[in-house]
């Protein structure tokens, strides 16, 4: 899959922009604060609904306007032509539509148009709350699985309810009852495919972590959950004296997380910050594996400063890993030093673009 071009209206700080793309690799050189990322951010909004740190919708509206729009036009594996627009207006909700037709839940557009990104952010997927690595789990195994995102949706939204009991004093257990059914049913399906999802990707995770690192390092991933050993029935029910008094579900699956370890100790209390960034980018490349396999569509790729926090030879083996057999598709890379993106786009024979970025601007720049 394919992003030909983007159109972009008011969104954060680009105010009126039209990009065409190579159907290979695209440098985004600039500044901070130039628009690299909005750019991507843009990208994403198209693919996910949403923004990549998930920004209420009046934020992503750029400052003093009325209107937003973001356009895009894909070319899919198949060579179909796909548009997609995102567009919001000041005070109303936002819409999203697929060749001029919106639609009816935004939850149906997900996992059509996949994206990977890695960000300077991605540390955090390690060092950050147990909350960022189950939002990852959830965005990755929803694009590929409608299944899940269904019950992801009504798990929540039970939760959302059983905690609304629990602030008002309600004591009726056969209440509790009747909303803890939906939670259980959901949450079974929830843990099995994350378990599932889990025990595929770790040797993946490991390999590519060998290939940017050098083989001089081991990591795993493992999956915590109370359900591992309980039913989420039983958690419930053994819990529900304590989350009156708290006020809040304590136990379930919205308490899971994902834990790295590198050579048998926490990735998390231990890894430097490249160890980390590592990790991230290892982790961002096995999901896109997971993704084109499960959805027999190329993800796009977003690369956003990948350069930070790498070594010269760990930054040369994840280009290596991305280029070298054409896998991956359609890429796009940002970064401030042009000198990165040359030697970058040096080493690669495809199809290419470099673009310039300057105060929200896009302008390409000749290559001959």
């Amino acid at each position: 899959m394919t992003l030909d071009n983007i159109e972009i209206l008011n969104f954060k700080n680009i105010p009126n922009a039209k990009i065409e793309f190579s159907p290979g690799i695209n440098c985004l050189l600039g500044m901070n604060g130039m628009g690299k990322s909005n750019l991507l951010d843009a990208i994403h909004l198209l693919s996910m609904a949403r923004t990549i740190s998930s920004l209420p919708d009046a934020s992503i509206m750029k400052h003093g306007e009325e209107v937003m729009l973001v356009k895009g036009d894909f070319t899919t594996d198949a060579g179909a032509k796909d548009t997609i627009s995102c567009g919001l207006a000041k005070g109303k909700r936002k819409s999203l539509k697929r060749n001029g037709k919106e639609y009816a839940k935004l939850s149906e557009h997900i996992g059509n148009y996949p994206v990977v990104i890695s960000t300077p952010e991605d540390a955090r997927i390690v060092s950050g709350s147990a909350e960022e690595r189950r939002k990852l789990m959830d965005m990755v195994i929803s694009q590929a699985d409608p299944e899940y995102l269904n019950a992801l949706i009504r798990y929540n939204r039970a939760l959302d309810n059983r905690n609304k009991m629990l602030r008002a004093g309600v004591k009726d257990p056969i209440l509790y009852e009747s909303i803890e059914n939906t939670m259980v049913e959901a949450a079974q399906l929830i843990h099995e495919r994350r378990a599932q999802w889990v025990n595929e990707m770790a040797p993946i995770v490991e390999e590519l972590y060998n290939r940017i690192a050098g083989n001089r390092e081991k990591t795993e991933i493992s999956y915590k959950s109370a359900l591992n050993t309980a039913t989420m029935k039983d958690v419930l029910a053994n819990n529900r004296a304590k989350d009156q008094i708290l006020g809040f579900t304590s136990g379930g699956v919205h308490r899971d997380d994902l834990e790295a370890s590198l050579d048998s100790h926490s990735l998390r209390a231990l890894g430097s910050q490249g160890q980390l960034k590592t990790f991230a980018v290892a982790l961002r490349l096995a999901i896109f594996r997971y993704l084109k396999k499960k959805k027999g569509v190329t993800p796009l790729l977003l690369l956003d400063d990948i350069f930070d926090k790498l070594d010269a030879q760990r930054v040369e083996n994840i280009m290596k890993e991305v280029t070298g057999d054409g896998n991956f598709g359609q890429i796009f890379i940002t970064d401030t030093n042009r000198k990165h993106l040359d030697d970058i786009l040096a080493g690669i024979s495809g199809q290419k673009a470099l673009i310039n970025v300057s105060e929200g601007e896009f302008t390409p720049i000749d290559l001959d």
